[in-house]
């Protein structure tokens, strides 16, 4: 279905006619893009101590759409606090002088509005920046554990110097989060890059929807992006900008509170991604990268034990997402885990061994801890066995690791389980991640031998491998509402199954399933409850 209306857009932009639509809707967006950078209050506003900057409602369409005072009036009755949810500015009403009944008249648009900005530093020059953003694999690379699925459908306006200035294209995509509790997010959008007299760069991201028919709008990029300014030779200033609007009716009650604030898919996610994406080109390119011991990773074995690390976690994130093309399903009710969803993944071949079918099963719970405390407790070799069933009364240690940016905890790590002292049971793969919009802890067994062959400069493309772990984020938003902070934590976990099929899966893999998840979430809980000790 993706593939057929893609196909179907990219006939529709082909006319004359919708070109110009898409030109003229483009430019008009690159207008309040740069407008919403520079702007400040009463148009932005902070939510609470250390919160988000978002935007105030009224102002936004006192400022870029059509208002007046009935309108006023009429939204000052509608809205309710969190989240915000206001008219479209673009939506067509007639109000009456009696405005209760001119409100009861209203088709209202089940539409929530998110928003939010970001300004941070980035090491990375602004035509490097560029590039990224309007080359559709770079962009799909980079930002792989929010972007599903990308599709250039056509080229409005091009440049003929050879840089990016000028340009518009149109493109499809979905962006996910870390759970398939969370709806992926669809749409048709233009990007169009724009370089300013000043040497500012902006690239901006307009939804297409309003522009050809649609029975059911789900989700929308009104003008979001970013705007990139050089700071001498050592990066850019980068203010990023989100505004969507969503239809979040089929969210989980658990994720409610964090996705309908906004911070789950916030501007401060994407600047916090690009800068991940930065460190990782620090750290592959280093000259030397110590372990715990002091000892050194020559540098083509620590390139390939980053990039097996990469696609790693890249097959982790999409794995456990909810895109399109991963159907997940329930665990029947008579079992003791809760929300599980699961699924089937493509079929393992290792030479030399039978091949079998990939079962990915998954579960969400909040566990009333700050993010950084149940992150530590699952990222660190000495609490390994409260939680790992396969290190149970086991010794686990971190033979080697390599740092991914000046946060010590974010790394790259070799764990040898061992059942005696000279007896190695398991080798873990393990990148641990953490900053203020989540945290992740993946996870893989992996052949001796493979491994060796990678920390001597192997190529990671021919190593097979089967990751799990945990993502990690806030229950609430910072600054939003009473109490602290607490987490949400998804275990996603994946096992080769030779009994079953995508027709049928057997009893005796449901209790599995079942017994892993719910076995390793009491475990965590314990822990949480009787404290951790290192």
């Amino acid at each position: 279905m993706n593939r057929a209306s893609d196909l179907l857009m990219a006939v529709s932009i082909g006319a004359g006619l919708n070109k110009n639509k898409i030109i003229e809707q483009a430019v008009e967006a690159m207008e309040e893009l740069f407008k919403l950078a520079i702007m400040g209050e009463p148009l932005w506003q902070h939510n609470g101590n250390g919160g988000m900057e978002t935007l105030n409602g009224f102002q936004y369409l006192r400022e870029f759409g059509s208002f007046d005072a009935t309108m006023e009036q009429i939204m000052r009755m509608v809205e309710v606090g969190e989240p915000q949810c206001f008219i479209s500015s673009d939506c067509n009403c007639n109000f009456d002088q009696d405005v209760p009944s001119s409100f009861s008249k209203l088709n209202f648009e089940p539409l929530n509005i998110e928003t939010s900005r970001e300004t941070a530093f980035v090491e990375m020059n602004p035509m490097n920046i560029v590039q990224l953003l309007m080359d559709t694999k770079q962009w799909a690379t980079t930002f792989y554990s929010i972007v599903s699925r990308t599709t250039l459908l056509g080229v409005i306006l091009e440049n003929v110097d050879g840089s990016y200035n000028g340009v518009l294209q149109v493109m499809s995509a979905e962006f996910h989060q870390r759970t398939p509790l969370i709806p992926a997010r669809q749409c048709y959008f233009a990007r169009y890059c724009k370089k300013h007299t000043n040497g500012t760069w902006g690239v901006v991201d307009v939804s297409l929807e309003n522009l050809f028919p649609y029975p059911q709008v789900q989700f929308r990029r009104r003008p979001s992006g970013c705007v990139i300014q050089e700071v001498g030779n050592r990066g850019s200033k980068v203010t990023w900008i989100e505004h969507v609007e969503v239809d979040n009716r089929s969210l989980h009650p658990l994720f409610r509170p964090i996705v309908s604030s906004g911070f789950a898919f916030s501007a401060k996610r994407w600047i916090a991604t690009i800068n991940r994406h930065c460190q990782w080109l620090t750290t592959s390119t280093a000259r030397t990268a110590p372990t715990t011991d002091g000892v050194l990773i020559p540098q083509e074995g620590r390139e390939s034990l980053l990039k097996l690390a990469e696609k790693m976690t890249k097959n982790f994130f999409n794995n456990i997402n909810s895109c399109s093309e991963n159907v997940w399903s329930g665990l029947p009710q008579n079992f003791a885990a809760q929300d599980v969803r699961l699924r089937y993944g493509n079929i393992l071949k290792v030479p030399g061994k039978p091949s079998g079918n990939i079962v990915i099963f998954t579960t969400s719970i909040q566990i009333p801890v700050p993010m950084e405390v149940l992150f530590d407790f699952l990222r660190h070799e000495r609490t390994r066995n409260r939680w790992d069933l396969l290190s149970n009364q086991r010794h686990v240690r971190e033979l080697v690791y390599v740092s991914n940016g000046e946060n010590p905890k974010n790394r790259v790590s070799i764990m040898p389980v061992n059942s005696s002292p000279n007896k190695i049971e398991i080798l873990y793969l393990q990148e641990s991640y953490t900053d203020e919009t989540g945290s992740y802890i993946v996870y893989a067994p992996m052949d001796i031998m493979a491994m060796s062959k990678i920390l001597n400069g192997g190529n990671p493309k021919f190593v097979s491998i089967l990751p799990s772990g945990f993502s990690i984020m806030p229950d609430k938003a910072p600054g939003q509402g009473d109490g602290a902070v607490g987490s949400i934590l998804a275990l996603a976990f994946q096992s080769v199954d030779r009994l079953s099929n995508k027709e049928y899966m057997p009893q005796s893999t449901l209790k599995i399933i079942d017994a892993i998840l719910s076995t390793t979430v009491a475990s965590i809980k314990d822990a949480m409850l009787f404290g951790i000790r290192y």
